[in-house]
């Protein structure tokens, strides 16, 4: 009976991480047909404190595992907003105005091969009525360049009230970004908005400074005309005489 006694609590302390130190103390005695060892009972109780302290332990250092890995999830969760399409679309339309503007293209080859066509250097062999159209086809591209440089002017205007909406909505995501990602996107998305309202800038003062050459230069060539007409009102200068 004290065997199978004995046996079944070196079975419970097995089953509970206890190690039990085997009886060898002077002061075991018998409680009750078990033999009973106060310092082996105080040695198993140490034991067991120290194995539910890190038990404890390691529970603690799971949980902040799991808090670091949540922590890692909000640093990688993607913005839920994008003005990528709106900056891109506001940008196509200026681009769209400036590709469909009147008159002279934007771009270097056709440039300069329709300034030498509509603003020669010399008027010399030029009729009076040649010199007349050319006077017309002058006015007409400065109008039209005037022309599309308001336009312009007007479409920045109406991209800068929508601009003012994306940069109100791109801070408030700024403000409630919950992680890393977030605010590193919703920041890249602030200075891309930035760059966009300087590139329609350049644009629009791109056409304007068109407009002002394009009129430079039509007074540039009245100027020439005029000396032209001048010269053949005047003659060679020789005094008129009656024959």
């Amino acid at each position: 009976m004290r065997r199978r006694m004995k046996s079944r609590f070196l079975a419970c302390a097995a089953a509970l991480g206890l190690s039990i130190v085997p009886i060898t103390s002077a002061d075991a005695f018998l409680l009750g047909g078990i033999v009973y060892d106060p310092t082996n009972y105080a040695q198993n109780l140490l034991t067991a404190a120290r194995t539910l302290e890190m038990i404890n332990n390691q529970i603690k250092q799971l949980t902040n595992e799991a808090q670091m890995i949540a922590n890692q999830a909000k640093e990688l969760t993607n913005l839920p907003y994008s003005a990528k399409a709106a900056i891109a679309s506001r940008l196509a339309q200026i681009d769209n105005l400036i590709k469909t503007a009147n008159g002279i293209a934007y771009d270097v080859a056709t440039v300069d091969a329709a300034f030498k066509m509509y603003f020669p250097e010399d008027y010399s062999a030029f009729s009076n009525a040649a010199m007349g159209a050319a006077a017309h086809q002058h006015w007409k591209e400065t109008s039209r360049a005037f022309h599309d440089a308001m336009l312009i002017q007007a479409q920045v205007a109406e991209t800068v009230r929508d601009d003012a909406a994306t940069l109100d909505t791109l801070v408030q995501e700024s403000q409630s970004a919950v992680g890393g990602l977030q605010a590193a996107q919703a920041g890249n998305q602030l200075i891309a908005l930035q760059t966009k309202q300087s590139m329609q800038t350049a644009q629009m003062l791109a056409v304007q400074y068109r407009a002002e050459a394009l009129e430079r230069a039509r007074q540039i060539q009245s100027e020439e005309r005029a000396r032209v007409r001048r010269e053949r009102f005047l003659g060679d200068g020789s005094a008129y005489t009656p024959s």
